[in-house]
């Protein structure tokens, strides 16, 4: 763990790389044509574009495609405790001796570049020496001018569901213009998937995907469906059981079934899908702590959830799982700054019975404690603050049975998950 935050510290202090947010190609693809086009050496790109859901997505259909015994590299954003998951390499994660090594390659070029860029460039080095079936690449903020927009040929790109989130990076803050920069920009030789999306919002990626030349899967070639407590994928074909315990909320069955969409096209038997799905967790997205050091502080009625989801989309998605839980619920909450907190919490309005916020570790970006603390308190929130997680858990915990989330933030979860 203290070599991942050395190497974070490296990229955050070195003098060439700047840590702020600059959508630009020219810099990568003058950094990408120095090395030699490696990008050009990675066969069956597939990219995953949207504002919720990336990774789940990605994810599941790795899932897929691997249990299907092929090949897969994956670069993700963000890591939840370590660098190294960032860049899945086929068999295994990069070690942090290849990912310094790496960066001072790409340092000797002498081009100036965001870190996200560095680490894409990491990425595409690195996995254009794997002898690899596909390379699954989550973009950044946006899809216009974000570094994995390097492609010329991806096999597909996949468009998950779309929110008002990263507006901070865009002159005009509408959702016309999120849709624009994520699905305005996609290729015209490939094959496009829509995830599920709000009415109005599928209305504006039709209309920016009217003359794409691709052929594009809309979510109407599929549903999520429910019987007898059970929920199923099925499409005109396939009817497909969601056999599983680690999956709880709609939104994110609504990604699995997405993936199942995928992996049938890339012909992915149906039978090694059904016995796949019982396999597929998502580390910090709706993950309940079923062992470790903070589990074990807990009392035995009480559970643990963590989801690190941030958006006010993601928050009503979790408030609509939460409704049908009948036993009192806490929330520790935190925050990074470029988000909306406000929208946020809304949404959990008469569902938590206390919330605690606290700062987030390590991250000098976060919300204060005491900030949030009064953002819960102005929507009528029962709140305090707490200087860290332990101190929060020591406010929360007694025999009470309970459910403990921790919401808002992927970095804090991954605080949580490294404790554990």
């Amino acid at each position: 763990m203290s070599q991942s935050i050395s190497l974070y510290k490296q990229l955050a202090n070195h003098k060439l790389f700047k840590k702020n947010i600059n959508f630009e190609l020219k810099r990568i693809k003058l950094v990408l044509k120095r090395l030699g086009h490696p990008e050009r050496k990675l066969n069956n790109v597939i990219n995953f574009i949207g504002s919720s859901g990336k990774f789940t997505t990605l994810y599941s259909v790795k899932s897929f495609i691997e249990a299907n015994k092929q090949i897969t590299s994956a670069y993700i954003s963000p890591s939840l405790k370590d660098i190294k998951e960032r860049f899945w390499m086929g068999n295994r994660y990069l070690t942090h001796q290849e990912i310094r090594q790496s960066i001072l390659l790409i340092a000797k070029l002498k081009v100036p570049l965001t870190i996200f860029e560095v680490l894409t460039v990491v990425y595409i080095l690195n996995a254009s020496k794997q002898n690899t079936n596909y390379h699954l690449v989550e973009a950044g903020a946006l899809f216009a001018k974000d570094s994995t927009n390097v492609f010329d040929f991806p096999l597909a790109q996949i468009i998950v569901n779309i929110n008002k989130q990263h507006l901070n990076f865009l002159k005009k803050k509408t959702l016309d213009e999120v849709v624009y920069q994520k699905v305005g920009f996609l290729s015209n030789f490939t094959e496009i998937y829509v995830g599920k999306q709000r009415p109005d919002v599928l209305r504006k990626i039709k209309r920016n995907l009217k003359k794409n030349k691709s052929k594009i899967n809309y979510p109407n070639s599929w549903k999520l469906i429910k019987k007898d407590k059970h929920f199923f994928y099925k499409d005109k074909k396939n009817k497909i059981k969601l056999n599983t315990k680690n999956v709880h909320s709609k939104g994110l069955l609504e990604n699995l079934c997405h993936a199942i969409k995928i992996a049938l096209n890339l012909k992915i038997d149906k039978e090694v899908i059904e016995r796949t799905i019982p396999n597929i967790l998502f580390e910090g997205r709706f993950q309940y702590l079923k062992s470790g050091k903070i589990k074990n502080r807990l009392h035995k009625n009480e559970q643990i959830l963590l989801d690190g989801a941030h958006a006010e989309a993601d928050a009503k998605n979790l408030a609509d799982y939460l409704k049908n839980i009948k036993v009192p619920k806490y929330a520790v909450w935190a925050m990074m700054k470029n988000k909306e907190p406000d929208l946020f919490i809304k949404q959990f309005k008469g569902i938590f019975k206390k919330i605690i916020t606290i700062p987030i570790e390590n991250e000098k970006n976060c919300m204060s404690a005491k900030d949030l603390e009064a953002i819960a308190k102005k929507n009528q929130f029962n709140s305090e603050r707490a200087n860290n997680f332990s101190q929060a858990i020591n406010k929360i915990t007694s025999s009470e049975k309970k459910i403990i989330n921790c919401i808002g933030s992927l970095y804090n979860v991954g605080n949580i998950l490294n404790k554990n």
